[in-house]
């Protein structure tokens, strides 16, 4: 059995980093850009005077970062070629996530916008799977590009988790003689709805509160009649774009059907795994930042006349979480490996509960270390001078979006019990 990664692989790591230094550092350190990732970062990113959204400078800079990425050829990686991408991989996103939030804070990979050089596109991955020909035209390209933007309005304030009580309504109606449906209900933590230009809404069109089916997906244009932000929600991460949207008699025609009628949540599942899946790579990168920091300020720091690193209160805990991620990191590549040999339905089926795995366990972990960074650093630790507090804050979102860890360890015992997957006993 063979670990090691495919050389074209590391060749690509190895060139990332070059246009990395040659193109995304120069522009970080342009015009104190570099106010955005030192101590300076949450005021820098945050208009705390206009609803704490993202500062129109910080979101020019990463759309900057993304055209330099896109023109050199990285942005797209993870596209199929039609779209000018490379056909990436599973493992080869899960290695590069991985790699990208190992090295700290930068322009480079910033997921506290989802942003990256090697971008991730599930928008268009859905259009690709479930867009009409006039959809995947009118957005794929734009979405790419930053000239559309579709938010996703799945969560609702009454309902987190369980997207199958959703209280939103759509019903048929013709206005004006265009034939049609009428939106009524909120959305919840709709993030990026500040910059869309469409908000994928899931309504209930039929069936009864539970059903998993008789949930229907429409792309709705922000700027419709009844579209409302309400508020933005302040969360333990500023700059914020999550604001509740209400949907108050709201018409769309029958063209923007974003999937099959009654059958939208096939839209909300379509790249969940692949997804959670990277997300679990970036969350063991930044937590092998925080381990790596605390071992190199260890040995560089000697209070008392001796390096801090001589102590076992020091040593244990790193080594523990040192442990957990080379542990980790196999997990995360045999599941994403896996995974590229396999269909959607095949990974839903086979191979959940290993991504469930990977991503509840590796956003844990993130905080766990950067939480025992700051203790390693002391006063600096805590301080905004380092990334510590940041990368915990950040991601100490991910035990809660992205399914969270009580959603995550329902989908593992589910396997472990058999309930379903192939551990499932046959009923009779």
């Amino acid at each position: 059995m063979d670990f090691s990664l495919p050389p074209e692989l590391t060749a690509y790591l190895a060139e990332l980093d070059s246009f990395i230094a040659r193109e995304i550092k120069p522009l970080q350190s342009d015009d104190d850009n570099e106010r955005f990732f030192d101590h300076r970062r949450e005021w820098a990113r945050t208009d705390f005077d206009n609803d704490g959204l993202p500062r129109h400078e910080w979101e020019a800079l990463l759309r900057e970062a993304k055209n330099r990425a896109d023109r050199a050829g990285h942005l797209r990686y993870a596209l199929p070629k039609r779209y000018g991408g490379r056909d990436g991989t599973n493992l080869g996103m899960a290695v590069i996530r991985e790699h990208f939030a190992s090295q700290g804070l930068g322009l480079h990979n910033d997921l506290q916008n989802e942003h990256s050089i090697v971008g991730n596109f599930p928008v268009v991955i859905m259009l690709d799977n479930y867009g009409t020909d006039a959809q995947k035209e009118q957005l794929i390209e734009a979405s790419i590009t930053g000239k559309a933007r579709i938010s996703f309005g799945l969560t609702e304030p009454n309902h987190g988790s369980d997207a199958t009580h959703m209280e939103t309504r759509a019903v048929r109606e013709t206005r004006n003689g265009v034939a049609g449906w009428r939106i009524d209900g909120e959305k919840m933590w709709t993030t990026g709805m500040h910059v869309a230009t469409h908000c994928a809404t899931f309504v209930r069109t039929s069936g009864k509160d539970g059903d998993a089916t008789g949930i229907t997906c429409f792309l709705v244009p922000t700027q419709t009649p009844g579209v409302k932000i309400e508020e933005y929600m302040w969360t333990f991460n500023m700059p914020t774009d999550h604001p509740r949207v209400s949907f108050t008699n709201v018409f769309v025609p029958d063209d923007a059907l974003f999937g099959p009628v009654d059958r939208g949540l096939a839209l909300a599942q379509c790249f969940v795994h692949e997804n959670r899946i990277r997300q679990a790579a970036s969350s063991l990168g930044a937590a092998v930042y925080c381990i790596e920091e605390s071992v190199r300020y260890a040995r560089e720091r000697k209070p008392f006349g001796k390096p801090l690193a001589d102590n076992q209160a020091i040593q244990w805990p790193l080594v523990e979480l040192a442990t957990q991620a080379e542990m980790l990191r196999l997990l995360i590549r045999k599941t994403a490996s896996e995974m590229d040999g396999l269909s959607r339905d095949a990974i839903e089926k086979t191979l959940s509960d290993k991504v469930s795995m990977c991503n509840y366990w590796a956003n844990r972990l993130c905080c766990e270390a950067a939480d025992q960074a700051m203790q390693v650093h002391g006063g600096m630790g805590y301080s905004r001078h380092k990334a510590f507090e940041h990368i915990y804050r950040h991601h100490r979102r991910y035990r809660i979006t992205e399914g969270s860890e009580e959603i995550q360890k329902r989908k593992i015992a589910a396997f472990l019990f058999g309930f379903i997957g192939p551990r499932k006993v046959k009923a009779g």
